[in-house]
């Protein structure tokens, strides 16, 4: 190339040299041609005539440029054989440089070499050479000179560096490149007379070996330069111990766990992160040659902290790295006692729950999944696999029998594969019904929920019969049946509901507009729907319900209710009451006149009562009077006469004094003469009293009772009267030659008598009328009575707070009880009691 350059220079001088001759020529023949013109003048200024000194200076002119081309002619065509001659050397010489640097490039390339020129800072590249193909170097020149793309990015930045540096200060270099294949050359850059040059060499043998080392050496020291320096940044402590178990390396991490000034203080002391009994299983693992990880307790800065530990160990020694895990360890510790308490609920629940991990097998089951399956507890806590637990179902008898039973069984376990949910209805061999619903876990493993919706299933088909039932029973139902929606529009109604209003169209959907239009016409019914329509429509927040009666214009007569019902839905019921209605009110006119009637009998009672009284009084007085001896004697007849006067007006003045009685209880103003008495004197005076009538009747009376039944607060004359009227009813149907019982005794205070008769008994269905006025019971007696004698028991014992029953059956008796509680222990004392 410099050869060529040279070449080029001396033909330029060449050039110029003649260009100078020429000029040098082309001077000297304008001189001559001036001089040869001007002696020609001169001759022929001599020998001819006279030329004027124009016509000289032309011929002069013309002499000298003839003259000028004749040497201008000469001298050219010397010139020409001398620049051949030229030319000629100059291209041997050229041939040979090219030969010269065909050999160059041919020597360069034997030796893998490939080598950049630059003539100046601004001047092009210039290539010679080429690399091995197992460089990766592209053999392109615009490409080879995009280092970024074949070498790796460390040495494509300090070569990019080293490049510029020498271009521009001449700053030669040296180093070993990296191609990304991680092939190792040799570059050297330098500059030779001004240029530029960078060689790029293919190392071999011994040197190749040792540039791959030292990239090596330089790789791993920056790969551990790296790793040092992220150690320092992290806050996990790291170390490194030599083949004795001594530290020789810590981040900052691990001196601040240690309490260490610095790493020389740490490493002079060989301070270790474990206690020596921690320590201990670390060291065993790293001696054997193994890997030691575990979660062990560390005291930092004065506080407890738990690290999960990582030491391996590398050539003659080990590495260590500690992660500060207490707050995972709290949150575990949580988690498991979260777990825990999801378990306890679990096992609460009467659904039945599996959980099984992602390897299939079954890790946690609460009580009601025992219950359901009944499998026995060996089984269970072996932990079997999902598939292992459905053939032991099926082997029980206890899953479904389908066709399919692998593919079944394969659906099922799907679910550990699939997105989606399992759910499905089993319907097991003894006539349960299953919902199963599995989900997989994000993380793995499946959860399998078993509802038992054998009851719910039931329910429903109960429900749905009842349904039916109801609505059959609706249909049929004599009472009209509507159901409104908040949109006042029917959504149920009865046969019974369109007869009572006669409403052809009562469908469902029909707006309750609609069946007031229809209804209009009827005075009586118009407003009723008016407010059916008001309250069915209504926005207000209390719902309330309202009952009345509806008296239509064609004589009907309607309940109705409404009734609010759920879901803002409202019932409308209607009874049609006419036929009641009509016999209420004559029942009502018939009570009036019973009452009309009654108050007629009781004026008839009280007036005839007091009239009787007096005249009774007086016939008694005379038939005292007539048998008195100062009246004189009597014959046998007449004193029979007389006796039998005085025992008929006693008789019709009993009657007319319990007429009185029952009056003024009626009333109001019987009053009691509460006083502590003797139970033993009331039973001989009531004896006494009732002898005569024992004779007369030929009745014996039993009388059974302690030695001394005591005191009792009460009126005396009343228990009496009660006592004669019981005896007395009881003589009175008792048959000739009888026995009538009395038996008494005191029971918690209370005094109780019984009194117990031979007689016809009373039938059943009079039982519930024998303490009516004017009623004897359906009984014969031997002599009737007016039939008051139970009704005076019954409200004369009622004024005392007792009690009185009747035991009786037909042919065989009748048996009166009375309970008497003690005044004095109720009031606390005497007292007088008003009827009520």
């Amino acid at each position: 190339m410099e050869l060529c350059r040279g070449g080029k220079n001396n033909e330029g001088l060449n050039t110029k040299r003649l260009l100078g001759g020429a000029t040098r020529l082309l001077a000297t023949s304008t001189a001559l041609t001036l001089s040869a013109g001007y002696a020609m003048a001169q001759s022929l200024d001599v020998a001819a005539p006279t030329l004027s000194s124009r016509e000289v200076m032309v011929l002069s002119a013309f002499g000298g440029i003839l003259a000028a081309t004749v040497l201008s002619t000469l001298w050219f065509m010397r010139l020409r054989g001398r620049t051949e001659i030229e030319n000629q050397t100059l291209k041997a010489e050229l041939d040979e440089q090219r030969e010269r640097i065909s050999n160059l490039k041919a020597l360069n390339a034997e030796k893998n070499r490939r080598i950049i020129f630059w003539d100046g800072p601004d001047s092009a590249p210039e290539f010679l050479g080429a690399l091995p193909e197992e460089a990766g170097a592209p053999e392109d020149e615009h490409a080879f000179l995009a280092f970024s793309d074949w070498l790796s990015p460390g040495s494509t930045k300090q070569l990019q560096t080293a490049v510029s540096s020498l271009r521009a200060k001449a700053k030669a270099f040296e180093m070993l490149a990296e191609t990304k294949n991680g092939y190792v050359l040799e570059v050297i850059g330098s500059t030779t007379g001004g240029r530029a040059h960078v060689r790029f060499g293919a190392l071999e043998s011994i040197r190749a070996e040792l540039a791959e080392l030292k990239v090596q050496h330089k790789r791993r020291n920056a790969v551990l330069a790296r790793f040092e320096a992220l150690f320092e940044t992290t806050d996990m402590p790291c170390w490194q111990r030599d083949g004795e178990g001594r530290l020789i390396w810590a981040n900052r991490a691990y001196l601040k766990a240690v309490e260490a000034d610095s790493l020389e203080d740490a490493i002079a002391e060989n301070r270790m992160l474990l206690a020596p009994a921690n320590r201990q299983k670390l060291d065993e693992a790293i001696k054997a040659g193994k890997p030691f990880s575990g979660r062990q307790p560390v005291v930092t800065a004065g506080s407890r902290t738990f690290f999960d530990i990582r030491e391996v160990p590398n050539g003659e020694g080990s590495a260590g790295i500690a992660a500060d895990v207490s707050a995972l360890e709290t949150i575990e510790n949580t988690l498991e006692q979260t777990l825990e308490s999801h378990a306890e609920t679990l096992n609460h629940l009467n659904t039945a729950v599996a959980i099984f991990d992602e390897n299939r097998r079954m890790k946690f089951y609460n009580e009601a999944f025992e219950k359901l399956w009944k499998l026995d507890m060996g089984f269970l806590e072996s932990h079997p696999d999902n598939g292992e637990l459905f053939e032991r179902l099926r082997a029980d008898g206890k899953l479904p029998e389908p066709h399919q039973w692998r593919e079944w069984k394969d659906k099922a376990l799907s679910v550990y594969r699939a997105v989606e949910p399992y759910s499905d209805l089993w319907y097991l061999p003894s006539g349960e019904t299953l919902s199963v619903y599995a989900s997989a876990h994000p993380g793995g493993g499946t959860t399998w929920v078993f509802e038992n919706h054998t009851e719910q299933v039931a329910l429903k088909t109960r429900y749905n019969t009842l349904v039916k039932v109801q609505g059959e029973t609706i249909d049929h139902l004599s009472e009209g049946v509507a159901v409104f929606g908040p949109d006042g529009r029917l959504k149920l109604s009865n046969p019974a509901f369109a007869n009572l209003w006669r409403i052809k169209d009562a469908e469902t959907g029909t707006h309750i507009r609609t069946l007031m239009q229809a209804c209009e016409a009827d005075p009586g019914a118009r407003d009723g729907w008016r407010l059916f329509a008001r309250m069915i429509t209504s926005f207000d927040d209390e719902r309330v319900s309202r009952q009345g009666r509806l008296e239509l214009s064609a004589g009907l007569v309607l309940d109705y209710a409404v009734t609010p019902l759920p879901n803002a839905q409202t019932m409308l019921t209607f009874v049609n009451k006419t036929d009641s209605v009509q016999v209420e009110r004559a029942l009502t006119e018939k009570n009036d006149a019973l009452r009309k009637a009654e108050e007629l009998k009781n004026a008839f009672l009280e007036h005839v009562s007091h009239e009787l009284r007096t005249p009774l009084t007086s016939i008694m007085g005379f038939a005292e009077l007539l048998k008195s001896p100062e009246i004189g004697p009597l014959s046998a007849r007449q004193s029979n006469y007389v006796d039998h006067i005085a025992n008929s007006s006693s008789v019709l003045m009993t009657i007319v004094n319990d007429m009185i009685d029952l009056k003024s209880a009626d009333a109001g103003i019987l009053q009691l003469e509460l006083d502590a008495m003797s139970l033993d004197d009331l039973i001989d005076s009531v004896a006494d009293d009732i002898s005569s009538r024992l004779q007369e009747m030929g009745v014996t009376l039993e009388i059974t009772a302690p030695p001394a039944l005591g005191p009792i607060t009460a009126d005396f004359q009343r228990l009496k009267q009660v006592l004669l009227k019981i005896l007395g009813n009881a003589i009175k149907y008792a048959p000739r030659g009888s026995i009538v019982a009395l038996s008494c005794w005191r029971e918690n205070g209370d005094f109780v008598f019984t009194v117990t008769d031979n007689g016809p008994g009373i039938a059943e269905d009079a039982l519930e009328s024998v303490f009516s006025r004017f009623e004897s019971g359906g009984r014969q007696a031997q002599y009737a009575g007016a039939g008051l004698g139970l009704a005076i028991v019954e409200s004369f014992v009622g004024l005392h707070h007792g009690k009185v029953f009747i035991d009786s059956e037909p042919g065989a008796g009748t048996t009166v009880s009375c309970r008497i509680p003690d005044a004095a222990e109720a009031k606390g004392g005497p007292e007088i009691i008003a009827a009520e």
